[in-house]
């Protein structure tokens, strides 16, 4: 059988491999910690579930408009404005099945074979498959761990070539947690622009920053035209399954995107649209309550891990991640590589994790502390009795 060549561009995913080893020893009985999930363990707000049943109540379980029902563009505009001091209209707003499918749209209708495109280095593990399978090419550029993981602007001046077409910044960062400052945001802003490069921008974590406000990339060039705004209930309102994510800006780009997404798609689902509706324009307060308890989880995991030596691991600016280096136990010989080390912890201790050679950084591990605190606190004794 003769597979198209796009699929071999695609790597597997380590993380369900993890997810299905875990899945296997759950069957026989085990208890398995999990850190390797992306998603809130909060159930979705009551409003929103509530909204999610007034429409199948009253029949909105037909297709809708492809782009995104004119209530649920609507509340994003609002949205928008409220939180991220942002203007737009319609036709700069495309609704779609989760930020990962905005993601893959958006990089189907811009980029193509001989074009380049910026990932900096650790990456979120589906960046470099949505640029690859469109036939372009990913270039990754370093960054700094002890500065949020902000780029190594000398690699990235060098990175830059005739062929580079755009650029994508994930801040707060999945893996590491990382948020730039406005100074090393502005300066990326700048070499993009004097390139006329598009600009992504992944804020699917806006809501979960904790030590500074949020700022939306697009209030630092308003007039830039090449910035597509890229945002998601998924981790905001722990709507993970939900899958609605949302893009603003170029309404060409938008218009582009929503073509494909026509014969893709056809459209998101009309229930969760309703609830998306409700999430992004009615009560706030849930969103507020799970960043509280995400930030005591951050410091309790973040605390834990640096009192193992051999550790060492950077105060995340954001998110619901940690991103150790384990550079000193392979130094010290206590671990023979941090791939090896995770599948040890998952077979012999029953903690699942993910390598960081998933997102392109060999030494590092990602944990995830969207469990609770006294959870997190058994999976790092649990890692300690392993290392002795």
């Amino acid at each position: 059988m003769q597979i198209a060549d796009r699929i071999s561009r695609i790597q597997p995913s380590i993380t369900l491999e993890m997810t299905a080893k875990a899945a296997e020893l759950r069957s026989q009985g085990v208890d398995v910690i999990n850190l390797s999930v992306g998603e809130p363990d909060f159930d979705t707000p009551d409003n929103i579930k509530e909204a999610a049943y007034g429409a199948i109540k009253t029949g909105l379980t037909k297709y809708t408009a492809g782009a995104g029902t004119p209530d649920l563009k609507n509340a994003i505009i609002t949205k928008l404005e409220r939180d991220n001091n942002l203007q737009f209209q319609a036709n700069n707003i495309i609704v779609s099945c989760g930020a990962k499918h905005s993601l893959y749209n958006a990089c189907q209708v811009l980029f193509q074979k001989n074009d380049e495109v910026i990932i900096f280095n650790p990456y979120w593990v589906s960046f470099p498959d949505f640029v690859s399978i469109t036939g372009a090419k990913p270039i990754f550029v370093g960054t700094n761990a002890d500065k949020q993981y902000e780029p190594n602007f000398d690699e990235l001046e060098k990175a830059l070539s005739k062929n580079t077409k755009g650029i994508i910044i994930n801040s707060p960062s999945n893996p590491t947690g990382g948020v730039w400052s406005n100074e090393a945001i502005q300066r990326t802003l700048d070499i993009a622009k004097q390139k006329k490069l598009w600009v992504f921008s992944d804020e699917c974590y806006e809501q979960l920053t904790y030590d500074s406000s949020f700022t939306s990339l697009q209030n630092f060039d308003l007039n830039n035209t090449q910035i597509l705004t890229f945002q998601s209930c998924s981790k905001t309102y722990s709507m993970t399954g939900w899958r609605i994510g949302y893009t603003a800006g170029n309404p060409e780009v938008i218009k582009a995107m929503a073509k494909l997404q026509s014969q893709s798609t056809s459209c998101p689902n009309s229930i969760a649209q309703a609830a998306a509706t409700e999430a992004l324009a009615g009560d706030q307060s849930s969103v507020l309550k799970m960043k509280n308890k995400f930030k005591k989880r951050r410091d309790f995991i973040i605390e834990s891990l640096n009192s193992i030596d051999g550790i060492e691991c950077e105060m995340p600016g954001g998110t619901f991640y940690a991103f150790p280096s384990f550079e000193g136990l392979i130094k010290q010989n206590k671990i023979k590589n941090v791939s090896d080390f995770c599948f040890k912890l998952l077979k012999e201790k029953s903690v699942v994790s993910v390598p960081g050679k998933s997102f392109g950084s060999d030494n590092n591990i990602r944990f995830s502390d969207a469990i609770s605190s006294k959870r997190i606190n058994l999976a790092i004794q649990r890692m300690k009795e392993l290392l002795k």
